[in-house]
């Protein structure tokens, strides 16, 4: 059964859904499921026509095509404003550009909303690019630009999705529950400047968005096949930039291969390594100690910055943020079969649906770590047979993505007005409150592990014993 459905809100114009993957399926039943809207307004395109009959079930219009820097203006201004009402864009799509379509949506007066901060096709496997250019520290920038070239006017909500997106609500919540219980006596934060004095006060070293999925597929992976919980493009696109990681102002050692951006907001820092293959020492409940890939995303970066206390142009504090992602274990073989090809992609790839998956969660939260508890861990851990009950057409990993879609849309129908926004600048009480009926258990704990639990073992690391939580030790050599 699924949980109580709210109508939340009523959209009234059309609503345009780029993209059909994976995350578009299960975005649609909850779409149906809380917003008041015309069925007749609604229209889905991508390129590929798979599912196509999920929407032919439905009479919903399917639009077989790809959207493209050629086309997108022709093809979408029709669409997001026939019939009259505020129409709402809903990018769910790869190989299109976010920026792009984000400001046209904001030029005819549509909402926006996406789940990455995504360029047009090319972008990330250019070799004529150099690695910061790949980054997604300059797709943001491009981002921060246009919010500067049009500040205000119709909400636009960039990277809502589970990371980016949940997690940045979940690390208000934590930040309040470690304040709680630490017996920090402060009014709830208001401002970004609250929120990073808070931060800063509780002694928070860092975050890492610590994730540990074990959804287990009926089926063993067969060779050459690239298998995940969610879409392979988009995981191969992000793992073969650069690893990426915001930096605190704890840090006192550098990996030799990173590197300083040369302009923005100089939140992060970068590794001339792909982030698929950067492992990291991070902890989830449920696995308790394990290696993670510190592959870049957007919140590592957001978050850095959004905690970032200035006195004047000098950074007097700022967390260490960055993602720690162990995937199913079919995705690891996957990964490692790619890298040991010197990542050359396999022939056919495939996505683990719900009728796929025995069991397992995935457990997605953020660890905050450093401050006088050592770390908090506080997050979802949703899992397949529940998701089963909650919503169809996606496992555990989908559910937490698109119940967040859906949270965001009602923030900015909600928010008319409030112009481009990141996750990390939205109401994270009203958006968990929308979102948290489709995480399963929500929970923080607390851990005394740190990245030097039961080091050095038999050979002679190079440790920072004096603070366990240095990069340094993080980083798996």
């Amino acid at each position: 059964m699924s949980p109580a459905a709210p109508i939340h809100a009523k959209i009234s114009g059309p609503i345009v859904m780029i993209g059909f993957g994976s995350i578009g399926k299960g975005t649609l039943p909850l779409i149906e499921r809380h917003f008041t809207y015309d069925p007749a307004r609604l229209v889905v395109i991508d390129p590929d026509d798979t599912d196509r009959k999920i929407l032919d079930g439905r009479g919903i219009r399917f639009i077989h095509q790809a959207v493209t820097r050629d086309n997108y203006r022709d093809l979408l201004t029709p669409l997001l404003t026939a019939g009259g009402g505020r129409g709402f864009c809903v990018n769910l799509s790869v190989d299109t550009s976010s920026v792009a379509i984000m400001e046209f949506a904001r030029e005819i007066g549509a909402f926006y909303i996406d789940t990455v901060t995504e360029p047009w096709p090319g972008f990330y496997f250019d070799a004529k690019l150099g690695p910061e250019a790949r980054s997604n520290y300059a797709l943001r920038e491009t981002l921060l630009e246009a919010r500067r070239r049009s500040p205000g006017g119709t909400t636009a909500v960039s990277c809502c999705g589970a990371n980016p997106g949940m997690v940045s609500w979940f690390v208000k919540q934590a930040l309040i529950d470690l304040a709680h219980d630490l017996g920090v006596k402060a009014p709830e934060p208001k401002s970004r400047e609250d929120w990073g004095r808070l931060a800063m006060t509780l002694g928070v070293k860092g975050i890492h968005i610590a994730e540990r999925d074990t959804q287990r597929a009926r089926n063993p992976k067969p060779p050459n096949v690239f298998v995940n919980t969610w879409s392979v493009e988009g995981f191969l696109s992000e793992g073969m930039q650069p690893s990426e990681l915001g930096w605190g102002t704890h840090e006192t050692w550098m990996p030799p291969n990173a590197r300083r951006h040369a302009s923005g907001c100089d939140a992060a820092i970068y590794l001339l390594q792909p982030g698929a293959n950067t492992r990291v020492r991070s902890w989830t409940p449920t696995a308790r100690s394990q290696f993670g890939f510190m592959v870049t995303h957007n919140e590592s970066i957001s978050i850095a910055d959004y905690f970032t206390l200035r006195d004047g142009d000098a950074v007097v504090y700022r967390p260490t943020c960055h993602y720690a992602y162990h995937p199913c274990n079919d995705a690891v073989l996957s990964l490692h079969e790619l890298f040991g090809q010197a990542g050359k992609r396999q022939d056919k790839i495939y996505i683990l649906d719900e009728h796929d998956i025995a069991d397992g969660i995935d457990e997605l939260g953020v660890l905050i770590y450093g401050h006088a508890k050592n770390a908090y861990w506080y997050g979802s851990q949703l899992s397949i047979d529940e998701t089963r009950m909650l919503a169809p057409y996606q496992n555990a990993t989908g559910l937490q993505v698109t119940s967040a879609v859906l949270a965001g849309m009602v923030w900015a129908l909600e928010n008319p007005q409030a112009g481009i926004v990141e996750a990390d600048e939205m109401d994270f009480r009203r958006c968990l409150e929308v979102q948290t009926p489709y995480l399963g258990p929500v929970i923080g704990t607390y851990t005394d592990w740190t990245p030097l639990t039961d080091r050095p073992g038999l050979f002679p690391e190079e440790i920072d014993a004096g603070d366990p939580w240095q990069f340094r030790n993080v980083l798996v050599g």
